[in-house]
């Protein structure tokens, strides 16, 4: 499913640190055990491994970032084991253009696949859609406004390796631990959809929480890699 390293377009390469700034939307939620969503590309080595107390969904708008803007939708199952440790793994990602698609590879692991996106914010809330090169769409969400009191987020807050991204990729392993500030406040999720051929089917899944994340600061670091 992945697009082949082979078939992408040369692009300008952007080693890391990066500093990125944006908004995005987060939903955690808890899959029933045993969905197919929890495993759903996870690399066939590791899908035994996946552990999830709850899983996360983002939404994402990078409004700067050192390979240019560019818009994401991401899932992290859970954590997967890499040694003797556990750490959450980003299973299926989608960017709006090839530079991110290229950089985010090289630079991390990250298995970035490019897909068009149609983001349309109105007075009752965000509406997301994100379809394939085909007009096929891969994922629909509609949040609705956020609302409530802001509070100040900081990823300095979550325990060590559970702020560090374990992330296999072409036969090496890539760890990273990004860091970020910004604010949040409650939203919900008003409906969504998925194509589990393209995406992971989250209509399954009990929603947590959802929050609307806005002015964030974000930094990835150098990963360090593992042969």
């Amino acid at each position: 499913m992945l697009q082949p390293s082979d078939s992408l377009p040369s692009v300008p390469r952007v080693p890391a640190p990066w500093s990125l700034r944006g908004h995005a939307w987060m939903v955690v939620m808890r899959l029933p055990q045993g969905d197919p969503a929890r495993t759903a590309f996870v690399p066939p080595a590791l899908q035994a491994t996946v552990k999830a107390a709850f899983s996360v969904l983002m939404c994402v708008v990078y409004d700067t970032a050192p390979c240019g803007p560019y818009r994401e939708l991401l899932f992290i199952p859970g954590t997967l084991q890499f040694g003797a440790a556990r750490y959450p793994s980003i299973s299926r990602i989608l960017v709006s253009t090839w530079d991110s698609v290229v950089n985010g590879r090289s630079n991390w692991g990250i298995p970035k696949d490019r897909a068009n996106f149609d983001w349309v914010r109105g007075n009752e809330g965000d509406r997301w859609r994100v379809s394939g090169d085909d007009g096929r769409d891969l994922c629909a969400i509609e949040f609705t406004s956020a609302s409530g009191v802001r509070l100040p987020l900081r990823s300095s807050w979550t325990p060590g390796r559970f702020g560090t991204l374990g992330q296999r990729f072409d036969g090496r392993t890539y760890y990273c631990q990004p860091a970020a500030t910004g604010s949040m406040r409650l939203c919900r999720v008003r409906h969504w959809r998925f194509d589990a051929a393209l995406f992971p089917d989250l209509t399954r899944a009990t929603v947590l929480t959802a929050l609307r994340i806005e002015d964030f600061h974000m930094t990835f670091p150098v990963a360090r890699i593992v042969d």
